[in-house]
């Protein structure tokens, strides 16, 4: 009799021990770097596949044209919101792969401000429009090693362009295009 409800009681255990929900981590601080700038961010817990990402960093932009004498680049500060649904938790866990960092695939939606507080530059007098945008974005994170990783993503929405503040007769909008590829230390 003992020794059946040891048993009972064992496999009671591995079962509970096993259905455990998977979850993204309660909180995850780190910096990302990509083609056109630099970012630092946090993910925080919201529900076990929710978190809202909080960045602050610079988007960077190239240009030239044939009255420059030389390639412009420029970085501008970005503040962003994000809450990102991690829908595939419980399927890479099932097949014994890396949830950790809250490597996953996700979907998003990034809200984004622009402001004209500086500018960051190779020539002299430059300046952008605030603006602001959301768009839905779908992506990827995985681990490299233990404090490595790379995402990507894609999405498009919305662009809101106080071009007032700036002196023309109207503000604009526009499609936004959000297509990234970064290498991120999370730590």
């Amino acid at each position: 009799m003992k020794t059946a409800l040891y048993t009972i009681a064992f496999i009671s255990l591995a079962l509970s021990l096993k259905s455990q929900t998977v979850s993204v981590e309660e909180s995850v601080y780190g910096i990302q770097t990509g083609f056109l700038g630099i970012w630092g961010y946090n993910e925080a817990k919201l529900t076990n596949q929710i978190v809202l990402r909080s960045e602050i960093g610079f988007d960077s932009g190239i240009w030239s044209g044939p009255f420059d004498d030389k390639t412009g680049f420029l970085m501008s500060p970005v503040i962003t919101a994000e809450p990102r649904w991690y829908y595939n938790l419980n399927k890479r866990e099932s097949k014994d792969r890396r949830i950790d960092g809250n490597s996953g695939n996700f979907i998003a939606l990034k809200a984004s401000y622009h402001p004209d507080w500086f500018v960051i530059s190779n020539y002299e007098n430059v300046s952008i429009i605030s603006q602001v945008s959301v768009i839905p974005t779908w992506g990827i994170r995985r681990n490299i090693g233990k404090h490595f990783n790379f995402e990507t993503g894609i999405g498009l929405g919305y662009r809101y362009i106080f071009a007032k503040r700036a002196g023309y007769s109207e503000n604009d909008s526009d499609a936004a295009l959000n297509l990234h590829l970064r290498l991120g230390y999370r730590f």
